[in-house]
């Protein structure tokens, strides 16, 4: 029963982030197409900017409520109730912050507006996070999908038919806001089937949860600023074009973010256990882990390098983003690093050595901040992409000294040496593709076939590698 429920909890948490991620994508695009550079970058900075003010309103709150809930689920009543009400006041709070922020900032003004509405769903956002946690504690994160996904479906379209009717910018963000209330409102509608609200204000809790949330506030802090700060810079170095620019160039790393998240997430539970079983056992895992990522980016690297103009092309559709194919080869290097990084990163805190990814995080920010300074007032979107690179691999060498030093080295050349036959063999295939064909959809199709076969021929004939992390995977 827990296997079956451990199972359904992951396949929901995984369904919510892919339609997540797709549906990002797609708008992305779509913006891109129908609206341009400059208003895909509009949107991409108000998102941003809600993003890092949200976060620190909620998600801190969030880890919290359902780590309490899981312990007393009888307080369930009081945490809906209190917790709404400290999620308000810390959602103004940001709001104000967030209002404030832009207003001193040099933005055009319809720029300031566009930041000013997206930033309204810091306030359902914010609350939903409160139902969020009791169905998480509760172990129900089916009914997160199902309050959600259907709402993220069906928002893709709309916000389509929004940006062709001529309501631009505003309008999408008006549809976010929207959106997220109307999943708010679908959430207490389940919960108030099960759980009887206690209409009164604790004070004691709002004072203790005040009391508890700070640590978790500065991690996710952190974490947020550390993830939006390029686009933060660019936006007042740049302008909102370079920005849209390198969103474009972002959302194209997303499909190897969710490959990643999924494998690492699913292998993480062994990881754990592998601690009493010794460091060989944790070692394979890790190491294996790192191969099947590198299995994918090198031979995604290679494929952006020779297409990466065509794939801007016929993802956005226009040709001013096709200025941005230099830059998306500089960037997609990153994914080498970030293939060790992942599963390093979890592997520290297995072990308990979760102090060393917050420290990463620190050093990793405030490089970002002055060497991005530096790179984009000076290079615009390549310094940006520069920068993004150089940090991947600062954050790399942070992850394989504090594995090294605390646990075992780092055996490089036994991970990286079957993906870099496929590499070898595929580079082939896209310098022969290359010179035969400008069709995209032809180029993807015969190449996707040629590394199929190529990774299924070599995993049949190994001995080891993927088929002890899959073992494990099954026996979950």
């Amino acid at each position: 029963m827990m296997g079956k429920r451990l199972l359904g909890n992951s396949f929901s948490i995984f369904a919510t982030r892919l339609t997540q991620s797709i549906t990002t994508f797609a708008l992305s695009a779509f913006i891109a197409r129908i609206l341009g550079a400059y208003e895909l970058g509009q949107y991409l900075l108000a998102f941003g900017y809600y993003f890092i003010f949200m976060s620190l309103a909620s998600q801190g709150f969030k880890v919290l409520f359902t780590r309490e809930l899981s312990r007393n689920p009888e307080q369930t009543p009081t945490y809906l109730v209190s917790g709404t009400l400290l999620q308000i006041l810390f959602s103004t709070i940001a709001y104000i912050a967030l209002v404030v922020t832009i207003y001193l900032l040099p933005y055009q003004d319809d720029t300031t507006v566009v930041c000013y509405v997206m930033g309204l769903a810091i306030f359902p956002f914010s609350l939903s996070n409160i139902t969020e946690s009791i169905f998480q504690s509760k172990e129900k994160m089916y009914l997160i999908t199902l309050s959600t996904v259907p709402i993220y479906i069906l928002r893709l379209p709309l916000m389509v038919w929004v940006m062709q009717s001529g309501y631009g910018v505003i309008g999408l963000c008006m549809t976010m806001v929207f959106s997220e209330l109307l999943i708010l409102l679908v959430q207490w509608a389940i919960l108030l089937q099960s759980v009887i609200p206690v209409w009164t204000v604790d004070r004691r809790f709002i004072r203790t949860s005040i009391q508890s949330v700070r640590t978790f506030v500065a991690i996710e802090g952190v974490s947020v600023v550390n993830g939006r700060m390029q686009i933060l810079i660019l936006s007042l170095l740049g302008g909102e074009i370079v920005v849209g620019l390198y969103g474009a160039i972002m959302q194209l790393m997303q499909p190897f973010d969710i490959l990643s998240t999924s494998l690492t997430v699913g292998v993480f539970p062994s990881m754990s256990k592998a601690v009493d079983l010794g460091r060989r056992k944790q070692r394979q895992l890790a190491e294996t882990s790192i191969e099947m990522l590198l299995m994918v980016s090198l031979p995604l690297v290679m494929a952006l390098i020779f297409f990466g103009r065509e794939l801007l092309d016929v993802v956005y559709y226009r040709p001013d983003f096709g200025s941005a194919a230099l830059p998306l080869a500089i960037v997609s290097l990153g994914l080498i690093a970030s293939s060790f990084i992942r599963p390093l990163s979890y592997l520290l805190v297995a072990n308990h050595l979760e102090h060393i990814n917050m420290r990463e995080v620190i050093v990793t920010t405030v490089l970002t901040g002055i060497t991005g300074v530096i790179l984009i007032s000076q290079f615009q979107l390549m310094g940006a992409a520069v920068c993004v690179l150089m940090m991947r691999f600062i954050s790399l060498g942070q992850y394989v000294y504090g594995v090294s030093f605390n646990l075992f080295s780092i055996r490089f050349w036994k991970s990286i040496r079957r993906p870099l036959l496929v590499t070898g063999q595929m580079t082939l295939v896209f310098w022969i593709l290359e010179n035969s064909t400008q069709d995209i959809f032809v180029i993807t199709a015969i190449s996707t076939v040629i590394y199929g076969l190529l990774v299924g021929t070599l995993v049949a004939f190994q001995a080891g590698g993927f088929r002890v992390v899959y073992t494990k995977l099954l026996q979950r």
